[in-house]
């Protein structure tokens, strides 16, 4: 379910929803709202806290009822941990664990006065899209594939306020935004491969053509894409029933003759690793395979929500790379849309070479800035875990502006080198080059491969592979890099 967002002023013992939501620091030390709430309940709060049944702890959570003079029939207190070590991080996971509880309980909306507390370097309007994303993120529930039940009789949880000025309006709208695009990733992302298949890929990305004013959407394709000479993209494609799809939308905000921003997303909607195939372990998490197509899509989505004003499009290849009797071969050399030739030597190294298509093709529109994500290398993982997202990119204006988006929103990058002395690595005797450069930095020598394909433009690629979905049997699609993506357009709009 969409929740609903809205700001308040109303003094927290005077609000009538049926849960405010205040705050603790570990050292029994109450923030604003919850003082006021104490001192109205004749110090119920204190006693909790001195008795040891509210520690503060980062992230804790204590329910009360019914405290005296309080008009909200419950008062949840959340922990924020020590005050000298309360940040923009921990402010983020406060308010994730506050709607974590609110979604368990039988109430339909709720106040938080957590977007009150001082939050060092940060002011009202980003505590309010924050809470809100956080809270967004919690209550988000994947359905598609269940039985339909029966309504429950008992309040659900969909709408919360936040106390804040109404100048912090405008940021509650992109939360909203946001927000919608981060579902919209995570949802493409959750659902199977024998529903989210190329072709309902284009189809959702006709459906927000059709449901957005401004918006254009053209579909290529297999022959279509056979013309344009797409031989590495069609390669990964040609071992499965089901047909590639090239999604392309533009988005008209700015100026007729402004130069749009590109965004790229891998769309491979399940990886099997073709004939070079992968260990059966963990290979159902090869749906999120297409999570920075998904990614792609609701960033554009969340864009075109906040009527960015600048011009804007997106491609998707969306493909599945399937083992049957037409599969390509290990050592089978491709012809890129670019000229230049690829000799495939792991089959599981398709995403790149869908990439490089896309990448080439979407230059057709003279973007100002190509900016690519994709669930690219096992390698970025074991570099940097699944807290940060990959950045490569040889322009250091375009990394410091992604950068400062994702720390702006938490959907944080760290920027690897993209060093020449990694491209020979690429090197074949048997074609310009080969697609992948061997057992060492493997998540740079992908990134090396794609800048091949990017020359004269300005480009980052974004590697997601450990940031895009979480791991294990209920592990969920993130959504990221949403966030940082709407961010850094929404920057450039500030410009």
């Amino acid at each position: 379910m969409t929740i609903q967002f809205s700001l308040t002023q109303q003094p927290p013992e005077a609000s009538p929803a049926p849960c405010i939501v205040v705050g603790v620091f570990e050292e029994s030390m109450l923030t604003s709202a919850a003082a006021r709430v104490d001192e109205k309940s004749g110090g119920a709060i204190k006693r909790l806290v001195e008795s040891g049944d509210i520690s503060g702890k980062l992230a804790s959570a204590n329910l009360l009822f019914a405290l005296a003079n309080v008009a909200a029939a419950r008062v949840l207190v959340i922990g924020l941990g020590e005050q000298k070590k309360f940040d923009a991080a921990r402010f983020q996971r406060a308010s994730s664990e506050a709607a974590r509880t609110l979604k368990g309980l039988p109430l339909d909306s709720a106040t938080s006065y957590l977007t009150e507390i001082d939050v060092p370097g940060k002011d009202a309007a980003w505590k309010v899209r924050s809470a809100a994303l956080a809270t967004d993120a919690q209550v988000y529930k994947y359905t598609a594939t269940f039985k339909p039940r029966e309504r429950s009789k008992a309040p659900e949880f969909g709408a919360i306020a936040f106390a804040a000025a109404d100048s912090a309006a405008a940021a509650l709208a992109e939360a909203a935004a946001i927000a919608e695009g981060v579902r919209f990733a995570r949802e493409l992302g959750n659902l199977p491969p024998n529903i989210c298949n190329p072709a309902h890929i284009a189809l959702q990305a006709q459906k927000i053509a059709q449901d957005h004013p401004g918006v254009d959407c053209e579909i290529l394709e297999e022959a279509d894409m056979r013309k344009l000479g797409m031989g590495a993209l069609l390669g990964v494609s040609q071992g499965s029933a089901n047909a590639p799809k090239l999604v392309v939308l533009q988005w008209r905000g700015g100026g007729e003759n402004d130069k749009p921003y590109a965004l790229v997303g891998k769309g491979i909607t399940f990886d099997t690793g073709g004939i070079s195939i992968k260990p059966s372990a963990g290979m159902e998490e090869m749906k999120f395979d297409m999570c920075g197509g998904g990614g792609m899509l609701g960033a554009f989505l969340a864009a075109v929500k906040l009527k960015l004003k600048l011009n804007l499009v997106c491609v998707v290849p969306a493909v599945e790379n399937m083992p049957d009797g037409n599969a390509q071969r290990p050592s089978d050399v491709v012809t890129t849309m670019s000229g230049q030739t690829v000799e495939v030597l792991n089959t599981d190294a398709e995403g790149r070479l869908i990439l490089c298509d896309a990448l080439t093709f979407v230059q057709k529109y003279n973007p100002q800035v190509i900016i690519d994500a994709a669930t690219l290398t096992g390698a970025c993982v074991v570099a940097l875990g699944k807290h940060a997202t990959g950045l490569m990119t040889k322009d250091d204006a375009l990394a410091d502006e992604l950068l400062a988006a994702g720390n702006s929103t938490l959907d944080r990058a760290w920027r690897l080198p993209l060093w020449d002395e990694y491209q020979g690595q690429l090197d074949t005797g048997y074609a310009d080059m080969a697609n992948i450069g061997g057992k060492y930095a493997g998540a740079i020598t992908a990134g090396c491969f794609l800048a091949r394909y990017t020359e004269g433009f300005r480009w980052a690629h974004l590697d997601i592979a450990g940031t895009a979905w979480e791991e294990g049997r209920k592990g969920s699609a993130t959504g990221r890099p949403v966030p940082m993506l709407v961010q850094y357009l929404l920057d450039r709009t500030a410009n």
